[in-house]
């Protein structure tokens, strides 16, 4: 699934994209750090990988990476 860098914090290395309808999506350190990252810049395209929530909370980002073509 593709998103957008909405925020990032290098000091938790945690933040949040927005799906392509706008929608919010928090990720914590594990999924970034799964896509090897060393940065995200807010507005860089993404492709994320997601599993439902636990107790309603919509969708568990597992994984962050840059989208390529």
């Amino acid at each position: 699934m593709q998103a957008t860098a909405f925020t990032y914090d290098p000091e938790t290395r945690s933040g949040s994209v927005l799906l392509d309808d706008g929608t919010p999506v928090e990720f914590g350190a594990e999924a970034f750090e799964a896509g090897g990252l060393r940065l995200l810049r807010p507005g860089q395209r993404v492709r994320i990988e997601a599993e439902p929530g636990t107790s309603g909370a919509g969708l568990r980002i597992t994984l962050v990476t840059l989208q390529t073509f």
